[in-house]
């Protein structure tokens, strides 16, 4: 029997030519976060409903992005999956996300390393499995899963430079900042659309408080990451920020209207940026009017879940914010059974996601004090419920602000002395110096 084969030569079950090319160029659109692979890879099994991988890469499409409404999806996937004949690599894809669905992301994540361990030039495997150890805070893993298979490929292989794209961004939360951009530009040489190198090297700008140049970075290649592509949003969060740095306020409302809020997206991971710029701005004072009010309202629909904690921190924000007292009450009460439950969002949530929600509460009604006694045991360990450094950074300016408004002022002056030491050309770090100074 002739079995079909990728580009890298993983065996795929149940294809045929115009559906590994169907594949192929939705795996590589979710490498680059560009056009619309799911429609690609359901292209893929219309043609073959037995090709395993076409429904292994539909699943992770809908697992990924930490949507609720993806898990029954990705439930019937695995089902249809199961119906068919599987290699043993395809069998671990499975696994893994049979793993994932019931609520177990180390346990995936594990699979997903074995596999990959054994079949290093898996390219969604390697992807798969970077995106969750983003999801759960795993820095090392970040880099060394990706360095582990490096040894199998060569910059001629066929989806290179998303290995150096992601072996970009783990450097960058390792803190290798010098590495981590010679990888994300080495990625972009190859491949100019990969917006996941582009985020890594506007990570390492944004970690060294390189504001101006951040900002030229993003616009000279804003088409290559701000159009058809599903990674905008963040991206334009990433270009706020440079300016947010600098004070400029008004460039940071301009960007949230023209960008960020105007898609009217309901997905989570485009949420998280929304609730992330408006709470940044609210800890200044700034006035934001009535926008908390649109991103409560679709933040609304993920009250009830409790799936992941990450993004109920977020929703919280925008909640407290917009005076949604009933949505408040949902949210505790799915954390609540969340902490019951036996997946890994029950620790997510009882180390650091409720005792954030509670700390950012407390700070919106008025009570400074208890935001810093809530949020100072989370300052070591906020990685648990995942993010990036940069996005994690909120909960420290929060600590500080509620520090500076408790009185707390030898507390505020150590934390803002950390941000000039780490980012010693930050216009905003300097001013939360002054201010702590008394």
């Amino acid at each position: 029997m002739n079995v079909r084969k990728d580009s890298l030569g993983n065996p795929l079950s149940g294809a045929q030519p115009s559906s590994v090319q169907h594949y192929e160029q939705a795996l590589h659109q979710f490498q680059c976060y560009c056009g619309d692979p799911l429609a690609t890879i359901d292209a893929a099994i219309a043609e073959r409903p037995d090709f395993v991988m076409g429904r292994v890469l539909h699943a992770w499409l809908h697992l990924l992005g930490t949507e609720p409404l993806g898990l029954p999806v990705a439930r019937d996937d695995l089902e249809q999956a199961r119906q068919w004949p599987a290699n043993p690599r395809e069998q671990a894809h499975l696994a893994a996300i049979g793993r994932l669905v019931d609520g177990h992301w180390h346990a995936a994540r594990r699979i997903l390393e074995d596999l990959t361990l054994d079949h290093p030039l898996d390219g969604l495997g390697l992807l798969a499995g970077h995106v969750l150890d983003f999801y759960v805070g795993d820095a090392r893993m970040l880099r060394d899963r990706i360095t582990r298979a490096f040894p199998a490929w060569s910059p001629a292989m066929p989806g290179y430079h998303a290995l150096l794209g992601m072996h970009a961004f783990g450097l960058e939360e390792c803190g290798a900042y010098a590495r981590a951009s010679a990888s994300g530009h080495a990625a972009l040489l190859l491949e100019p659309r990969d917006a996941w190198a582009h985020h890594a090297v506007t990570h390492v700008l944004e970690m060294q408080g390189r504001q101006h140049e951040g900002i030229a970075w993003m616009r000279d290649r804003q088409r290559q990451w701000a159009e058809d592509n599903f990674f905008a949003i963040h991206n334009w969060w990433h270009l706020a920020l440079f300016h947010l740095d600098l004070g400029d306020t008004a460039s940071v409302l301009e960007l949230f209207d023209s960008a960020i809020a105007a898609s009217q997206s309901p997905l989570a991971l485009d949420l998280v940026d929304a609730s992330a710029l408006l709470w940044r701005l609210h800890l200044l004072g700034a006035d934001v009017g009535a926008r908390w009010q649109g991103v409560a309202e679709r933040w609304q629909a993920f009250a009830d879940s409790g799936h992941y904690a990450f993004n109920d921190a977020h929703a919280m924000m925008a909640f407290a914010c917009a005076g949604r007292s009933e949505a408040i009450r949902t949210l505790q009460a799915a954390q609540q059974r969340a902490m019951q439950g036996d997946g890994d969002n029950a620790r997510f949530t009882r180390d650091v996601g409720a005792p954030l929600c509670q700390a950012l509460l407390a700070f919106v009604e008025g009570h400074p004090a208890r935001t810093v006694e809530l949020l100072r045991p989370l300052r070591g360990i906020a990685h648990r419920f995942g993010g990036s450094h940069a996005q994690r950074d909120l909960i420290d300016l929060t600590l500080l602000e509620a520090a500076l408004r408790d009185g707390q002022l030898a507390l505020a002056r150590g934390l803002a002395a950390e941000r000039v030491d780490a980012k010693p050309g930050s216009p905003a770090a300097r001013v939360l110096l002054r201010r702590a100074a008394g």
